[in-house]
């Protein structure tokens, strides 16, 4: 019956909004292509109107298109790094589009060498001043990642998670982890978006790209990043498009997406994003168990877990209009979705749980506006709304204790297996963004931008009518504002300086004893509010058109986030002595890309990064070790590098390998009210991983079966070096975290042009046992098969 509900769910998800998706005719535009004076495509051309500020970039395969041009004669002019410009006039008739082709020459003079590389929308992000790297997101399509997945094989990003489908995720990227590292979608915050939409239950379908930046966090985003932040970009087309996908594979695990869009020729756009899971999660472990009647201890048990099912739904749909006089885009829409979580361990697999759940959803109106050259020319503005009205709960009402023999001992009376609770809560999340940026000319520009965040935990537990502790306050209000200056010399540098200002005020209740006597608990409300100053600059600089050098400097906050002061009510104990970190960021990056024969391509990526960190915030076990708790760590210092190699020979091959080392060290001397040299100094981190890496290989086989098929066939390595659970330097109880090597494979027939396509996935295909935190083991050998159907009308 489960599996027939999963499966009807999944075909009413895959096939619902095809009836609503019929192509469209063209607007009124200016279309065309930019091209060497070979033929071959420039991805990312500059193609601009003279005299306005309308312009765009060319797509992956050299095309372009400006839309909602007026009748009239202009001059359009398309320019690239290395290659002369060239201008062209055009006349627009009412009611007719216009094409224009260019073909650019070789600027030998500027550069000295006459090598062709083009740009895709991912390459030109990589070409910022910020320490970035943009993931083509498109290219995973026909795999069964979700975001978490696909990061986690960016260099100098560690994703790790407590188990499989929709468990507990930690995301670590140069040394900085939780939520020292900003998540956004579309440039919007995403700290408010609740237990139903995390990275690791969103297909990677949803994005066409995702940007990594690394340390300094340009000032668009808006936000209080200590060390980093990740941008998903999701589909932006005007395009009619269908994108139908499902999986199925092992431990009962069920995936499907719908993401869908229509644009009509009068500017009314509809947008479709939908997708669940499900999976038992029911892998197999290796542990002790000691009999839950007899005492008797067994080593090295082979297991299946066996209260993991975890399933999400999640609607996202937006309605609106584009290209308009008063709005280049104004959508509004409402994200809904819910999940349910068995909880099958805490902080270490000793505790093992066979009731216990978790459960939520997420109502989320939202608003967006765009508009360029507003008022004046020159002036584009971007406003984003959005108000959180879901809700989650925590079910702990069984007395039992459990083990991994799924025996169960009974208790009388009330209680739980490991705190009674019916707690039901909104977290209340309100975020409102406003971005605000001016050409003052070709070479100078201003961005100001402010984020709004609102928080108020209100909940009941019918368990509890009567308790007080449900009725004290936790609210918190978070203000970001920035303001940036960038000044463009030339195609060849760039350099930007920044400020931000940081406030938070916090309120909540704290606990007390009045009269000393046993039992006696009153609460005293409190106060405390933040405000900080960070600055900072970046550049960029090509010394050759495809050899690039960044470098940028930060003195950056971030302020205690509401899970870490109040707790997530699982396995996150709150600490509402937590004090902002800071953080003074060094980068420098280098990059460098080779084209040869239209043969061999290859690229080099390095950086260096130097941090020093004041009062950073770490994840710790707390006194029981049954949960983790975050605290304040007076200073700490990480010096770090990250690099990454790719190769490709035609189109028949490619390959790729990246590493990290990051030193991260305990700098605190002197702990508080000590006067003797603390024993853990200059220790590495614990529970950190300290030296990691990612390798792939594909090999693609054209024309497979029926012209326009490809067949490939890929491989990705994982490799994380052991490290330790606690500090070094208290000796026995430091325990290791094994050294992790995972194998994954796939292979993916794409047929019609890549309409259909078929994707076949073993992952940790030597069935090793992977631990991403002590103890807790990840999934067993898995087999997965994917069905995708994907197509795209005509462009509007």
């Amino acid at each position: 019956m489960q599996n027939h509900y999963i499966l009807r769910n999944s075909i009413i998800l895959s096939f619902a909004v095809c009836c609503f998706i019929q192509l469209s005719s063209f607007a009124q535009s200016i279309t065309g292509t930019v091209r060497t004076a070979s033929g071959e495509s420039l991805p990312g051309a500059n193609v601009l109107i003279k005299g306005y500020s309308t312009g765009v970039r060319t797509n992956a395969d050299g095309r372009f298109e400006l839309n909602g041009i007026s009748s009239g004669k202009y001059v359009v002019s398309a320019s690239f790094l290395g290659y002369s410009s060239q201008e062209k006039e055009v006349r627009v008739s009412n009611g007719k589009n216009e094409t224009v082709h260019f073909k650019l020459t070789s600027d030998t003079k500027e550069l000295g060498e006459v090598a062709v590389f083009g740009r895709s929308e991912a390459k030109e992000v990589n070409r910022l001043a910020y320490n970035v790297i943009a993931v083509d997101a498109k290219k995973l399509h026909n795999s069964t990642l979700d975001l978490s997945n696909a990061l986690d094989r960016v260099s100098g990003v560690r994703v790790r998670e407590s188990g499989g489908v929709g468990s507990r995720m930690s995301f670590s990227l140069n040394g900085f982890t939780g939520r020292q590292v900003k998540f956004f979608i579309d440039g919007v915050p995403m700290d408010n978006f609740g237990s139903s939409f995390q990275l690791n239950n969103i297909p990677i379908n949803l994005a066409e790209r995702i940007e990594v930046y690394k340390g300094v966090v340009p000032i668009w985003l808006g936000a209080d990043a200590l060390g980093g932040a990740v941008n998903i970009v999701t589909s932006n087309s005007r395009n009619s498009y269908l994108d139908v996908s499902y999986s199925f594979g092992s431990f009962n695990t069920h995936k499907s997406a719908v993401n869908a869009g229509l644009t009509t020729k009068n500017g009314f756009t509809v947008q479709l994003n939908a997708f669940q899971n499900y999976s038992d999660n029911n892998y197999r472990i290796t542990v002790d168990v000691a009999d839950i009647n007899t005492g008797q201890y067994y080593r090295n048990q082979r297991l299946r877990r066996f209260h993991d099912t975890y399933h999400n739904e999640t609607l996202i749909a937006n309605v609106g209009v584009v290209g308009k006089k008063y709005a280049d885009k104004l959508l509004v829409g409402v994200t809904l979705g819910k999940n349910k979580a068995d909880i099958q361990t805490g902080a270490r697999m000793v505790s093992v749980f066979g009731d216990w759940y978790r459960r939520g959803n997420i109502v989320m109106p939202n608003i967006r506006y765009q508009k360029r050259d507003l008022i004046v020319k020159g002036l584009h503005v971007n406003i984003t709304g959005n108000y959180n009205l879901g809700q989650e709960q925590n079910v702990d009402t069984v007395y039992r204790r459990y083990n991994w023999f799924r025996q169960f001992k009974q208790f009388a009376g009330p209680g739980a297996e490991r705190e009674r609770s019916l707690y039901k809560f909104r977290n209340n999340n309100g975020l409102v963004t406003a971005n605000a940026s001016y050409e003052i000319s070709e070479r100078h520009s201003v961005i100001l931008n402010n984020v709004f965040n609102t928080f108020n935990r209100k909940g009941k537990d019918e368990l509890f009518p009567g308790s007080d502790n449900y009725e004290q306050p936790r609210i918190n209000r978070k203000n970001v504002l920035g303001l940036s200056y960038k000044y463009s010399h030339s195609e060849r540098w760039n350099s930007s300086v920044f400020l931000k200002r940081f406030t938070q005020h916090n309120k909540y209740g704290v606990s007390y004893n009045p009269t000393g006597n046993w039992g006696d608990v009153a609460y005293l409300q409190q106060k405390n509010s933040f405000e900080k100053y960070g600055y900072g600059i970046a550049g960029t600089y090509f010394l050759r058109r495809n050899f690039q050098a960044k470098i940028s400097y930060e003195k950056s906050y971030r302020l205690p986030e509401t899970e870490e002061l109040y707790g997530d009510l699982l396995n996150l104990e709150g600490n509402i002595n937590l004090n902002p970190e800071s953080s003074q960021n060094y980068n420098l990056g280098i990059s460098y890309h080779a084209h040869i024969n239209s043969i061999h391509r290859f690229s080099v990526d390095a950086n260096a990064l130097y941090r020093d960190a004041r009062g950073f915030i770490l994840p710790r076990l707390n006194a029981n070790q049954t949960k983790q708790v975050m605290a304040n760590l007076a200073d700490v210092t990480n010096l770090g590098f990250d690099g990454e190699i790719r190769y490709s020979f035609k189109q028949l091959l490619a390959f790729g390998v990246n590493m990290t080392y990051q030193n991260l060290r305990n700098n605190t001397k002197f702990e508080e009210n000590q006067t003797v040299v603390s024993a853990v100094y200059r220790d590495r981190i614990p529970n950190m991983p300290f030296l990691f890496g990612n390798a792939d290989a594909s090999v693609f086989f054209k024309n497979v079966g029926s012209p326009g098929n490809t067949l490939t066939v890929g491989y990705n390595l994982l490799y994380v070096h052991a490290y330790y659970l606690y500090w070094p330097s208290l000796g026995n109880d430091k325990l290791d975290i094994p050294r992790q090597l995972a194998h994954d494979a796939n292979i993916i027939y794409t047929l019609a042009g890549g309409r259909y396509n078929i994707a076949l996935e073993c992952k940790n295909l030597a069935d090793a046992k992977l631990y991403d935190n002590f103890s807790l083991q990840k999934p067993s050998r898995a087999f997965y098969i994917k069905l995708r159907y994907f197509l795209r009308g005509r462009q509007i």
